[in-house]
């Protein structure tokens, strides 16, 4: 395939360069999986390779995805409970999402109105805004979660009045991976040794002293960044009286409130945004993921018009953080636009939370039944933590001393080995957590039933059933086939 002729332009009528050995997207199409894991070693990243081929999902090329499902070359059908952490709210190709966007295409509309005033940026702005409480109303677009973050904590540092703004956020944080929000992501693997901002200050997730000491030691902390849930870190919250607290200690030190609702806003808790289940509301906060709708890079952030209209609100300023290119092109926004028109038409918040609580029950009964294996399970709506216990608690009593000396070393190999069978066996997709590797994410999309959750609760009560020593045993061998 690789080797087929190129076709050439007349060279009589060329004047540019000639056209290198390209692929065409037929050739795309009918790659084998062969070829893909060896183009995705050359060019892509041949480390995380390494992982995709522990889990055995080297062997899956998706031919098509559609609802709660995707199929694969040999037309399996895989059920999603991983859901592009939390990107697929709509499933996979919602239809109404994707004759919207057939329709922009067919109508030739436009895709960048930078010069222009875009109907469509203008649009999403406003249900934006709508699906927003409080006085959250001002509309930054971009293409993602990062950026939205990068965007959020710009206007907040600029709108805070302090001179040498310092921002606080939390132990086990997940902000993004850019540099700005970068250094506010509480991960050494990610940071890597890149030069960060250093105006930060990080206290633990959930603790309201701590948060409290750190503000008022410094009157410099003009910003607080909070993730509602935490993600990455395992799927953990704070209770109400937490985020109660943090308004009002922000309101008193006049501190603004960044919450980042990347992953756990748009419905996915069972609220449009996880904050509201708490009677709170930020000065700022970002939504990106699902705000695609499963088709389209789409990330926003959302502020106060106060806070917006004090970092950039004279004409002088209001360049310094302007849309980019690609913030608020045609099709992305038609996208939104139409996605968030069906999240609620299709009540898929209400279906979150009601769905929620039975994957939550049915969970809690799996727990109850091998407590031996699974530590804990937390969560709200279709964001749900599993969490398993160290692998020296998995073994029989005798050999849990021994092992124990490894368990940092062994940490996430269960949540591994089930991940991976859950697939090869089960026909089911789970995703991990970046902090705690005993944690297995579920975030299925929102249009999830509740046959899907029996389905993948019936597949992980008869995998834990097989035992420790049996799901080791069969993980070895999958390994060695």
């Amino acid at each position: 395939m690789l080797d087929r002729p190129v076709t050439t332009f007349e060279a009589a009528n060329r004047r540019g360069p000639a056209k290198p050995q390209l692929l065409s997207v037929e050739d795309a199409k009918a790659m084998p999986v062969e070829t893909m894991a060896d183009l995705f070693k050359e060019h892509i990243n041949p480390g995380q390779f390494h992982f995709m081929k522990l889990l055995g999902f080297h062997k899956v090329k998706i031919e098509r995805a559609e609802g709660m499902y995707y199929t694969d070359q040999n037309g399996r059908k895989i059920l999603d409970f991983f859901g592009g952490f939390g990107s697929l709210a709509h499933g996979h190709n919602h239809p109404r999402v994707i004759a919207a966007r057939e329709r922009f295409q067919d109508e030739k509309r436009h895709e960048i109105a930078i010069a222009f005033l875009s109907q469509y940026a203008a649009a999403l702005a406003k249900n934006l805004a709508a699906c927003s409480p409080g006085e959250l109303d001002m509309v930054f677009l971009g293409s993602t979660g990062s950026e939205a973050m990068e965007a959020a904590i710009k206007v907040a540092e600029r709108a805070s009045g302090r001179r040498n703004c310092k921002i606080v956020h939390a132990e086990n944080s997940f902000h993004g991976k850019s540099k700005g929000v970068l250094s506010i992501t509480d991960s050494t693997l990610y940071q890597g040794e890149f030069k960060l901002v250093d105006n930060r200050v990080k206290v633990p997730f959930g603790d309201l002293e701590a948060l409290k000491r750190a503000i008022e030691n410094d009157s410099d902390i003009g910003v607080v960044v909070l993730e509602t849930v935490q993600g990455g870190g395992g799927i953990i919250g704070a209770p109400t009286s937490y985020w109660q607290g943090v308004r009002d200690l922000c309101d008193r030190h006049n501190v603004l409130w960044v919450a980042d609702e990347v992953q756990c806003g748009y419905g996915r808790t069972g609220k449009f945004y996880a904050f509201e289940h708490h009677g709170v509301v930020p000065d700022v906060t970002a939504l990106a993921k699902s705000l695609g709708a499963g088709k389209a890079a789409v990330g926003a952030m959302i502020a106060r018009r106060s806070v917006y209209m004090k970092a950039y609100g004279t004409p002088k300023t209001a360049m310094i953080h302007a849309q980019a290119t690609f913030g608020g092109i045609g099709e992305a926004c038609v996208t939104a636009i139409e996605g968030l028109n069906v999240l609620y038409d299709e009540d898929l918040i209400g279906n979150s939370a009601e769905t929620g609580a039975y994957l939550l029950s049915r969970l809690k009964t799996i727990q109850a039944k091998y407590p031996t294996l699974i530590k804990d399970v937390r969560g709200q709506g279709l964001m749900i933590g599993l969490e398993f216990h160290d692998f020296s608690r998995t073994l029989p009593l005798a050999l849990r001393p021994m092992v124990a000396m490894l368990d940092d070393k062994l940490k996430g190999s269960l949540s591994g080995f089930i991940g991976a069978l859950l697939l090869r066996d089960y026909d089911v997709l789970v995703a991990f957590t970046e902090y705690n590797r005993n944690v297995i994410r579920l975030e299925p999309p929102l249009i999830c039933g509740e046959e899907h959750v029996d389905q993948f609760c019936d597949a992980l009560d008869a995998l834990l059933g097989r035992g420790i020593v049996s799901i080791v045993k069969d993980f070895v061998k999958s390994q060695l086939g």
